[in-house]
């Protein structure tokens, strides 16, 4: 074994660490520019297919979102280049008591662990506003539903509610008196050592299993009750399930600190970028798919890309990330068609999804159509439930012009 006080072990030690700095470096800021440009490219999409004015409170959250993954990020970017990845963690008692409170390392040590109890606050706030983001989108996807499918939203709103307070009040209560976050003699105890508190890592793991499995299973009955292909259905879930990778990365993140507290403030500071990353990319990923799906159709063809299929949805369920009654000009230009819903007398909201399901029929109907039926036959009798509205190219609504009674998926 080396001695760490040889100039050549001291050099070794000095190159690794050298090394192990720029990797993280690296790993940070590309996945940050990355993060910001999936959130450009959503608004990008948005933009072009509902335009500025269509623009929803959901499009705005997320920039917020990225304020404060900036300010993650750049902690995390103080916290390994100054303090070296230190904090009030990972020493021993003879090694607090031998540290003297002139030496750099404390005063590394004192900032490392300030670092952490902010980086923890913003980390929480950052996953609060990115589920709340995600909860607007799911306001909008089910616009037109009943309230048995809406108040699942809203139970989404309290539970992301509470768990964010939750988690905020075990960061600025589990240590007392405050201060004790950054003392290094004596020992604070695991509970006011932030980069590794098992009150801190344990609240905020069990925040992010509830919320992000309950938000996943929002809108899944919705998309399976419809008559979209297997294949789409399969993508569909995917986009909208891939909140279950951001549960992935926080039982990483959770089973590293647990399990490592020497090297815990290091550990906690990677794997919570990468679980922001991860939360932006996926919260942004609904809006980014319908662009997608266009720049894919010419290789792919039919198969993420149909038109003329039959849709037996319910009303209110909108095209992931497309339009929402707004017609704009971007490229191709967009004809904007609307289509309504009827439920006849004898649905019930009060029922089952499957009943509710079986029972709405959705078809599109041009205004032209429109017109002449209502000149040649009575309306039917029943609940008017809500207006859809779709965007579709201009070659689309020609077809549906010569073809009414098939309408265009919303997928």
């Amino acid at each position: 074994m080396s001695d760490p006080s040889d100039p050549a072990a001291q050099a070794a030690m000095a190159a690794a660490i050298a090394k192990a700095v720029y990797a993280f470096n690296a790993e940070l800021w590309t996945l940050y520019t990355f993060g910001v440009l999936v959130t450009i490219l959503r608004t990008y999409a948005r933009v072009k297919f509902v335009g500025l004015r269509g623009l929803r409170p959901d499009d705005f959250i997320v920039w917020a979102a990225i304020l404060l993954y900036t300010t993650q990020s750049t902690l995390a970017y103080f916290a390994v280049n100054y303090g070296h990845s230190y904090a009030n963690n990972g020493m021993t008692p003879a090694e607090r008591a031998a540290l003297s409170t002139d030496s750099e390392e404390y005063h590394l040590r004192l900032f490392g662990s300030k670092v952490q109890v902010v980086g923890w606050t913003i980390y929480v706030c950052l996953i609060g506003t990115l589920k709340t983001a995600v909860l607007v989108f799911y306001i909008r996807l089910m616009e037109g539903l009943s309230n048995h499918f809406v108040v699942r939203i809203w139970v989404g709103f309290g539970l992301v509610g509470a768990t964010f307070v939750a988690s905020i009040l075990t960061i600025f209560s589990a240590c007392r008196p405050f201060s004790k976050y950054w003392q290094i003699v004596p020992n604070p105890g695991n509970a006011c050592q932030a980069a590794v508190s098992s009150p801190i890592v344990w609240v905020t793991f069990a925040s992010s299993v509830v919320t992000d499995i309950y938000l996943i299973m929002i809108p899944l009955p919705m998309l399976w009750g419809t008559s979209l292909k297997l294949v789409k259905k399969i993508a569909a879930t995917f986009v909208l399930g891939t909140g279950v990778f951001v549960l992935v990365c926080s039982l990483l993140k959770t089973v590293f600190v647990s399990t490592d507290p020497i090297h815990g403030a290091q550990l906690a500071g990677e794997w919570g970028t990468r679980e922001a990353f991860v939360s932006v990319v996926t919260t942004n990923l609904p809006m980014i798919f319908p662009l997608l799906k266009t720049w894919l159709a010419p290789i792919f063809g039919s198969a993420i890309y149909s038109r003329g299929t039959a849709s037996k949805h319910p009303s209110g369920f909108q095209t992931i990330g497309g339009g929402d009654g707004i017609t704009t000009e971007g490229g191709r230009r967009r004809q904007l068609t609307g289509s309504k819903s009827q439920v006849t007398s004898n649905v019930s909201f009060g029922g089952s999804e499957e009943r509710i399901i079986n029972d709405v029929k959705m078809q599109n109907l041009t205004s032209s159509a429109e017109s002449a039926a209502s000149t040649t036959n009575p309306p039917l009798k029943g609940i008017m439930v809500s207006s859809e509205f779709q965007i579709v190219d201009d070659k689309a609504s020609q077809i549906g012009h010569r073809d009414i009674g098939h309408p265009h998926e919303s997928w």
